[in-house]
């Protein structure tokens, strides 16, 4: 049986018609649960970060750990595993990582009018009309991204899918009996064919995430071996670059020849990220004054200092307490909860975090509050940038000192 994928709006009761496939095909089912946590314990990677993947939310600091890309990878290799396996259904958005090029893989699209699947939910879980819209338009929404970022399509685009099944208006056995009159007409891959596809898809896999830690905007082509890396983002220094790529790509087994290309979202900027030097890796920016701190995260960024932004203190201690920080530049003055409470409740509770004040209002009284409750500088706007950066710097050295 040729792999089946299979994508669904929530509550267009999938799952008795997945089910009844599995049964009539002996096949194996492997739901977007499953391959993140075979994901999570093959590449050591959290299962929040690989869910944040999937349901399309910010990555913080993803410019420097470039976490994305390599949850992308390590996905699509443990897909390439359940495809080299073959005889499965794979249930849910995952499966659109396999590459259109795995042509024994059919694509299968369940779904139903919205007010059909209100009334399904309501009835399958007792809750109200309001609660299951809810649910299902934050489901919808999920697959929406996810489906713009890979093909720039609507999740429910038919031209994703080899065949649609309208829920509403096919029981769970009439729609096995269409995906079984569909799959007969499949024209029949050669086996030397699929297994070709299934290395071609391996190889992809491992040359991205061999690539992760290089960044975004790399799209890997893998045909018996031969590599192309398209280039799709703006670089500096293009031959060091590709130099990069084709090493780490050629390092990767199977691989017999590396070739780059240019894409047409590639041009020559003004900068290339390099990390390689040490410099502040995780810093929070917090500031109230909206076009003062956007500025100057990007003047930061361009002198290679990843960087986020908080707009309000709770704003400030709800992200770190969600995501690593390393540094923060810290506004004094800010409506709510201000910088002074932020700063005692970051030393208190996350004393690594080291903290440096930026202010356009403080005192010698305050300068002393704040050295007296932790932190690591106190800077008056407004600051020189290379100040404020060679402060930084001096905050994660510190920072790597308390590590050895």
């Amino acid at each position: 049986m040729s792999i089946l994928t299979i994508t669904n709006g929530l509550h267009a009761n999938s799952e008795e018609i997945v089910r009844l496939l599995g049964e009539k095909f002996n096949c194996r089912i492997a739901s977007d649960a499953d391959i993140l946590e075979i994901t999570h314990h093959t590449h050591d990677i959290s299962l929040t970060t690989l869910q944040k993947v999937l349901e399309s939310r910010q990555i913080a600091f993803n410019d420097f750990t470039h976490e994305r890309e390599k949850c992308l990878s390590a996905l699509k290799k443990t897909l390439a595993d359940f495809v080299s396996d073959g005889n499965c259904i794979l249930h849910g958005l995952i499966g659109h990582l396999i590459p259109k090029t795995t042509t024994h893989v059919m694509r299968v699209l369940i779904i139903a009018e919205k007010a059909q699947r209100i009334k399904n939910g309501m009835a399958k879980k007792g809750v109200s009309e309001k609660e299951i819209t809810k649910e299902i338009e934050l489901s919808d929404k999920h697959a929406i991204l996810w489906t713009t970022a890979l093909f720039n399509q609507k999740a429910w685009d038919e031209s994703l899918y080899d065949i649609v099944i309208p829920s509403g208006k096919l029981d769970a056995n009439q729609a096995v009996d269409l995906v079984s009159k569909y799959l007969k007409k499949l024209p029949f891959t050669l086996e030397d064919l699929i297994l070709q596809e299934v290395f071609d898809f391996k190889l992809t896999a491992n040359v991205e995430l061999a690539l992760s830690h290089i960044g975004q905007g790399l799209l890997v082509e893998s045909n018996q071996g031969n590599v192309v890396v398209t280039i799709d983002k703006k670089v500096m220094l293009l031959t060091k670059f590709q130099q990069r790529i084709i090493q780490a790509a050629q390092a990767v087994p199977g691989v017999t020849f590396v070739e780059t290309k240019i894409g047409q979202n590639y041009y020559k900027g003004n900068i290339i990220h390099n990390y390689e030097f040490e410099t502040p890796l995780r810093i929070l920016l917090v500031d109230d004054e909206k076009e003062f701190v956007q500025t100057l995260s990007e003047r930061l960024k361009m002198r290679q200092f990843t960087n986020e932004i908080a707009y309000n203190g709770q704003e400030a201690l709800d992200f770190t307490d969600e995501e690593d920080t390393e540094v923060i530049l810290l506004d004094l003055k800010m409506p709510g909860i201000d910088g002074f409470e932020v700063l005692k409740t970051i030393k208190a509770t996350k004393p690594h975090i080291e903290v440096i004040i930026l202010t356009g209002h403080g005192s010698e009284a305050d300068r002393e509050t704040c050295m007296n409750l932790g932190a690591f500088a106190y800077l008056q706007k407004p600051a020189d940038i290379d100040i404020i950066t060679q402060t930084m710097k001096k905050a994660y050295e510190k920072i790597e000192a308390a590590k050895v």
